[in-house]
């Protein structure tokens, strides 16, 4: 199923934007009466008929709405940027394919990349969301300080994943429905950071034996809750 994002859809008419109707009528040949599916970035599926097929606005009309099947868990993932913008995206777009509510970038002592360009990583989780048929766009937040991100952050279940040696709790025994996971930068949190952390009631955990980098890592916690909220 091909899907078109339109995030405002209205009984009677609504359009697409110019790049998804240049899409939908100068790529895919769509016609007016032509049958096609949105998402609204909000939840919802859409099946429409095309009354109007123009490359700048394509107009439309509802013929059935109906609702994603919500999942068992949220997940809110706060990881520092990779020097390598390259990596950072394929994060964003396989944790989208796999599922994520929540993105914030977290600016860390020793990351190396300290800006980013949001309207290009949003591009990225919109393509991924589509692709992979889900009906609603994890939020991806503005870059925020290591110390502001603990400081602001009110989630009871919260929980770092850092490479300093001490005791810490398997992933895959997490097993609370509104989950948020720190993970670090190339050369990890440094000592006070993971103090400050554990200081405001974030858990240490383990993502295995493997020492990953950010963006492995982030997938595999991604990808760990899932499988274990499937199973459950």
């Amino acid at each position: 199923m091909q899907l078109f994002y339109c995030p405002e859809v209205f009984e009677g008419s609504s359009h697409l934007s110019n790049e998804e109707s240049k899409h939908c009528i100068k790529v895919l040949r769509k016609q007016e009466g032509d049958t096609i599916h949105l998402i609204d970035g909000h939840g919802n599926f859409y099946e429409v008929k095309i009354t109007l097929a123009s490359q700048k606005k394509t107009a439309f009309e509802i013929v059935r709405k109906w609702k994603e099947t919500p999942r068992s868990y949220s997940l809110h993932i706060a990881i520092a940027p990779t020097k390598n913008n390259d990596r950072f995206e394929w994060f964003l777009e396989k944790a989208t394919e796999i599922g994520i509510d929540e993105i914030t970038p977290v600016i860390c002592e020793r990351s190396e990349r300290k800006v980013i360009k949001n309207e290009r990583m949003e591009k990225i989780i919109l393509s991924a969301t589509k692709q992979s048929l889900k009906a609603k766009l994890p939020k991806l937040n503005k870059a925020v300080s290591f110390d502001d991100f603990i400081k602001n952050n009110q989630n009871l279940d919260c929980f770092i994943a850092h490479c300093e040696e001490q005791k810490k709790m398997s992933l895959q025994t997490i097993i609370s429905a509104n989950s948020t996971i720190l993970i670090g930068p190339e050369g990890d949190f440094s000592k006070k950071e993971i103090d400050l952390a554990l200081n405001h009631n974030f858990k240490p955990v383990s993502l295995g034996n493997s020492r990953l980098r950010t963006e492995t890592a982030g997938i595999v916690a991604c990808h760990t809750l899932a499988l274990h909220h499937e199973k459950a």
